[in-house]
């Protein structure tokens, strides 16, 4: 339990979620709209219309996991999307993530040159 780290892949809902959803209703939107399996061990990001409120749904060892952020102030700042793609996700890297969760503006940071791998 509480796996979440830089080896998993997160993905973003672009659109507006009911944060009443829950497992079996946000495992539907991962089936449905984002053409997804819920169980492949990726984690799926959810916002709701005011930007006030994320859920991470993340299937784990021995089931479902739903992480929850509500701000009491504040909004979350979400990372630069192309306004001409309609998919059904954005992939989010984890760095991406942990700056929407802490606030920090993502437009206003700078990425220093680092070596990684080769992603599969």
């Amino acid at each position: 339990m509480f796996c979440l780290n830089d080896s998993n892949r997160f993905f973003l809902y672009p659109y507006p979620t009911d944060m009443r959803k829950s497992f079996y209703s946000l495992s539907g939107i991962v089936s449905n709209e984002m053409s997804m399996n819920v169980q492949n061990g990726d984690a799926y990001v959810f916002l709701n219309k005011n930007l006030t409120n994320l859920k991470i749904l993340h299937a784990e060892f021995g089931g479902l996991v739903i992480y929850n952020l509500k701000l009491e102030r504040g909004t979350i700042q979400l990372p630069e999307m192309d306004k001409e793609d309609m998919s059904g996700s954005l992939t989010v890297a984890w760095s991406e993530l942990v700056l929407m969760v802490q606030g920090l503006s993502l437009s206003q940071c700078t990425r220093q040159t680092r070596w990684s791998p080769r992603k599969k």
